[in-house]
């Protein structure tokens, strides 16, 4: 690690530590899976990934990535976890789906390959750092100019810590206990503050809903919990 990894340890052990358990469908990683498709559903809404270069910033064990290069997009996921990494690979090596990895941290990527990428996603990734601005400025030097940027992560309000923390990880024990700190969370006037801070300009916004009587997750207009914005780099 270098003091430019904008990084806390004890996330990266907490979640390398359950590195083999990243494609099991139906363990402790099934929100990501279910979601998945959703997330790919709103990029698709304002980009067409076929032929396009993107990186996955905190891509985990390669959920997203692998979306985007099932699809088409010379796609690279960057995670700081070794384990995260290896299992992103080895899957890939098993569909035979062509997607990149590195361990890297974004800031570095972006001193090495400024202006390099199509577009740029970061989900799930924001709180789980200790300066989420970093990363936002991070993504918006990776991007080319007029390129678009992807973020998803929780709102800090109470029913986000209340759907989020007390019914997923506690009641119904669809998240490991511990994967989240409501402290973290970033409010959405947050995030598009730091995204212009950085020359991005916010295209659309939506939340990520979940139906407990029908166990589905849906894009819609609350953005109380979970919330996926897209960013245009000024040109």
């Amino acid at each position: 690690m270098t003091v430019k990894d904008n990084v806390h340890l004890h996330e990266i052990n907490k979640f390398g530590s359950m590195a083999e358990r990243w494609w099991d469908t139906e363990g402790e990683f099934k929100t990501l899976h279910d979601i998945n498709p959703l997330r790919i559903q709103f990029i698709q809404s304002f980009v067409d990934i076929a032929g396009k270069r993107m990186v996955d910033v905190g891509c985990g064990g390669g959920i997203l990535t692998e979306g985007l290069a099932r699809l088409g997009a010379d796609a690279l996921g960057i995670d700081l976890s070794e384990e995260l990494i290896d299992i992103a690979d080895l899957h890939g090596l098993e569909t035979g789906v062509s997607a990149n990895y590195q361990k890297i941290s974004a800031e570095n990527l972006a001193e090495q390959q400024a202006e390099s990428f199509d577009h740029v996603t970061c989900m799930e990734m924001l709180e789980h750092v200790p300066d989420p601005g970093s990363i936002i400025s991070a993504c918006a030097t990776l991007v080319k100019p007029g390129g678009m940027v992807f973020f998803s992560t929780l709102n800090r309000k109470p029913k986000a810590y209340l759907m989020a923390i007390v019914a997923a990880e506690h009641v119904l024990r669809m998240l490991p206990r511990g994967t989240h700190d409501y402290k973290t969370f970033i409010k959405p006037s947050e995030l598009c503050q730091s995204a212009r801070n950085a020359g991005l300009e916010l295209q659309g916004m939506v939340g990520i809903e979940y139906n407990p009587f029908n166990k589905l997750f849906s894009l819609g207009k609350d953005i109380d919990v979970n919330y996926i914005a897209a960013f245009k780099r000024i040109e």
